[in-house]
């Protein structure tokens, strides 16, 4: 019998991802989405707002794992409004999923659920790892409210693991798209004065991650999903530009990205803060990263398969 991974939120770059790679593993993935689509790649997708329990309650019985990567994306304006959106679309998901798991005969093994590192605030050069303190800010409030609601949540017989996903890399979503046009435009100078630190993971190394943490009984509590070789944006933007051939590019000042932020609709904190934060508990427990540095990364991503 297939192993069945139930991943909520997972329509996305991450959940898309992570689907691929348990269903080449010979499993079976079911995705909760509120749109749900006919794939061709074996995943099955079905309905849900992550609100209410419905049919897709189903699929959690006898499952091997559910992973929760449900709520609204942060790349908008953060409004009072938005904010209110942002922390309600996670907690809902969170509580949603555990009542649902406790009306299940045969609960799945494992629960992994996503936070963020935006957990740790704005922080400098402080090295931060899990048993650093929560920060200061809206996305740090978001990510304090949503840890609580998964550490609240009560499931007996589902171990319980939580991941806080720093600036994923990978060809097909996030921030990289974006920031490889703008270097392919001779657009990719820092941002701002570039000390910010930038606490990557590439996608192949995150879904492992995942992997890792559903087949491990031992593995319980929080993680930080980041690479161990975080870099400022100033370091950033260079090897981007070294692995796209462009020359030096000027910086962008803080004022451009506050202005060019809010004509986008988004927030300009998303690229002038930034954290330091390396993934100790990983580490620990024997953690083997195909892709610990950004130079091997960024060639993995955009040198031609050959």
């Amino acid at each position: 019998m297939k192993k069945r991974l139930v991943i909520a939120g997972g329509s996305g770059f991450i959940g898309s991802a992570l689907a691929a790679e348990w269903l080449a593993q010979g499993g079976e993935a079911v995705v909760l989405t509120r749109s749900p689509r006919k794939r061709n790649d074996g995943a099955i997708e079905v309905q849900w707002n992550g609100v209410h329990i419905g049919e897709w309650i189903q699929y959690l019985n006898s499952a091997a794992a559910v992973v929760v990567l449900a709520g609204k994306n942060i790349n908008c304006r953060h409004t009072p409004e938005a904010v209110r959106e942002l922390a309600e679309s996670r907690i809902s998901a969170v509580q949603t999923i555990a009542a649902a798991i406790a009306h299940v005969t045969k609960p799945p093994a494992v629960w992994v659920q996503a936070s963020a590192i935006g957990f740790y605030g704005n922080r400098g050069d402080l090295i931060l790892d899990e048993n650093s303190s929560n920060g200061e800010g809206t996305l740090s409030g978001i990510c304090r409210q949503w840890e609580s609601a998964f550490e609240s949540a009560s499931v007996p017989r589902t171990r319980k693991a939580l991941l806080r996903i720093g600036v994923v890399l990978g060809r097909e979503g996030g921030a990289l798209p974006v920031l490889a046009r703008l270097t392919r435009w001779f657009l990719g100078g820092r941002a701002g004065n570039g000390k910010q630190f930038v606490s990557w993971v590439y996608l192949k190394d995150l879904t492992q991650m995942f992997r890792e943490t559903i087949r491990r009984e031992d593995l319980t509590g929080t993680y930080n999903a980041t690479a161990p070789g975080p870099v400022t944006n100033g370091e950033l933007m260079r090897q981007l530009r070294h692995a796209l051939h462009r020359p030096w590019s000027p910086p962008a000042p803080g004022w451009a990205i506050k202005m060019g932020a809010r004509l986008m609709g988004t927030e300009s904190s998303l690229a002038l803060d930034g954290c330091r934060v390396l993934p100790r508990r990983f580490a620990e427990a024997g953690f083997s990263f195909q892709f610990p540095e950004l130079k091997a990364a960024l060639k993995d991503i955009f040198e031609p398969t050959r």
